[in-house]
């Protein structure tokens, strides 16, 4: 099946729905506040990337990497950087024209498939931020390649992803607080629960990665990594036992 197909129209779902955080939009106080250099994002749920992390924002250069919804990308516009918004969900990226239009922003939104950055140059941005994203897609190490041939030398990725152990666990049962051992990494929604549950539920296929996809890939691809950090989703019972969230920051020599 066309994965990236079924998951954009999934994406749109939610958008529409109003029901999934990740489609709502920053308020225009988030806006002002980061005018004034008052700003935090986030790659995963709950902790804030480091300020450390990032670059001077003046001016910086920055690929949201399937990073639609109107929050992060409008953020990092506030705060001074030319910023393009790459995402496979039309909704999502009219999330973020929302914001540009309502708070005067100047963002660039640019539908396509993570995997394939083709439509930029060699080195065209000094940033590229990546927030939990690729358990939408099957495989990832194409997405680590395209994203370190779009950065400059010396430019930064950061990254947000999944820890695998947390497919590990049936669905259904984590859902009602028991851990119950049932699946495999690398995990596929589409093989364990199939299409017809995907569809009746009306949301979008999720993969989880090994580790060697996530962070060796990352350096396969070239980059070095300097940063990591680990976060915990808010409300499974999984949290209290390990962190459900892994964030890389990675440099491009």
């Amino acid at each position: 099946m066309d994965i990236r197909k079924y998951n954009q129209q999934a994406w749109d779902n939610q958008v529409n729905s109003g029901k999934n955080p990740w489609t709502v939009p920053v308020t225009p106080e988030v806006i002002a506040k980061a005018r004034k250099g008052e700003w935090s994002v986030v790659l995963t749920q709950n902790i804030f990337v480091p300020k450390e992390w990032f670059p001077p924002m003046q001016g910086l250069k920055i690929l949201g990497l399937a990073s639609g919804g109107g929050q992060q990308g409008p953020v990092f516009a506030a705060a001074g950087a030319e910023v393009t918004v790459f995402d496979n969900s039309p909704a999502q990226l009219a999330r973020d024209r929302e914001v540009a239009e309502r708070d005067g922003l100047n963002i660039r939104t640019v539908e396509g498939d993570m995997r394939d950055l083709s439509m930029f140059e060699d080195e065209s941005f000094d940033m590229v931020f990546h927030p939990v994203s690729n358990l939408f897609i099957h495989e990832i190490r194409p997405v680590w390649k395209e994203a370190y041939r779009v950065l400059k030398h010396g430019g930064t990725m950061l990254a947000g992803f999944m820890n695998p152990l947390f497919y590990l666990f049936d669905w259904d049962d984590m859902e009602n607080g028991n851990l119950n051992v049932q699946n495999k990494i690398p995990f596929s929604d589409i093989e364990t629960y199939g299409m017809e549950r995907l569809q009746q539920e009306d949301r979008p296929a999720e993969f989880g990665h090994s580790l060697s996809d996530q962070l060796a890939g990352q350096m396969e691809a070239g980059f070095h990594l300097v940063g990591l950090y680990e976060d915990h989703h808010t409300d499974l019972k999984i949290s209290e036992f390990a962190p459900t969230y892994i964030a890389t920051r990675a440099i491009k020599p």
